[in-house]
């Protein structure tokens, strides 16, 4: 009986071992695999992003493949680390960001009716004219040309009429401004009673009146205020 018993417990004890052997085998396999799904996985990852970088470059070549935007408007492409005469204007060259169009700085015409030339207001009781000086504690982000009050407001340049706009007059909204853009610019005009607010218009043409500022302050020099759509300094052009 004892005979028996011992071979009873050595097969047992070769049953065991073979399964913990088994375990090892399973757990190793695991990790391999889980080792393989990491490195597979920045490899598909870096192909997903290139993929989306050359679609992104496809679709930037596509949107400008020449320069006709830019030479059409009589402008120059070129890189906007070289001095412009003019102003740059993005999206309209081919190639890389860094690559604008330079547009000439061509005058426009004057602004109040019966003036040679667009006079910028000089500093009076109630603030400065000029682009980027303070007034009431702000940014002035456009320039005053001096005009009479009721005096007739003459387009700058050809292009359409975009509608009303407004600028902020303390903790109001004051809407007594007109949008004027073409291919090459774009301007808000404010302080202006427009005749009609859209539609197109030729350079010199009537646009309406200066709304009157004496009545509200008086001794102020009467003028409309001119800003560019992107911020940018109006004076160039004027």
């Amino acid at each position: 009986m004892l005979k028996f018993a011992l071979i009873f417990i050595f097969l047992a004890c070769l049953f065991l071992v073979g399964i913990c052997l088994e375990n090892d085998k399973k757990t190793a396999k695991r990790q391999v695999q889980g080792e393989e799904m990491k490195l597979n996985l920045p490899d598909k990852r870096l192909a997903v992003i290139g993929k989306g970088r050359e679609a992104l470059n496809w679709t930037r070549v596509a949107k400008t493949r020449n320069d006709i935007e830019c030479t059409s408007i009589g402008g120059i492409c070129q890189r906007n680390t070289y001095i412009c005469q003019g102003r740059y204007l993005k999206d309209k060259c081919r190639g890389e960001k860094s690559r604008q169009c330079c547009t000439p700085a061509a005058a426009w015409s004057a602004l109040c009716a019966g003036s040679h030339h667009n006079r910028v207001r000089a500093c009076d009781s109630y603030g400065c004219g000029g682009f980027n000086s303070r007034s009431d504690g702000r940014i002035h982000k456009g320039i005053d040309i001096v005009c009479g009050d009721y005096g007739i407001i003459n387009a700058p340049f050809s292009g359409n009429l975009g509608g009303p706009v407004g600028r902020a007059v303390g903790e109001t909204i004051q809407y007594d401004g007109v949008k004027l853009y073409n291919k090459v610019h774009c301007v808000k005009i404010f302080n202006i009673r427009p005749y009609v607010y859209f539609g197109s218009v030729v350079q010199g043409e009537a646009m309406g009146y200066l709304l009157p500022l004496q009545e509200r302050f008086s001794g102020i020099t009467s003028h409309l205020e001119l800003q560019m759509c992107d911020g940018s300094d109006p004076s160039l052009f004027t």
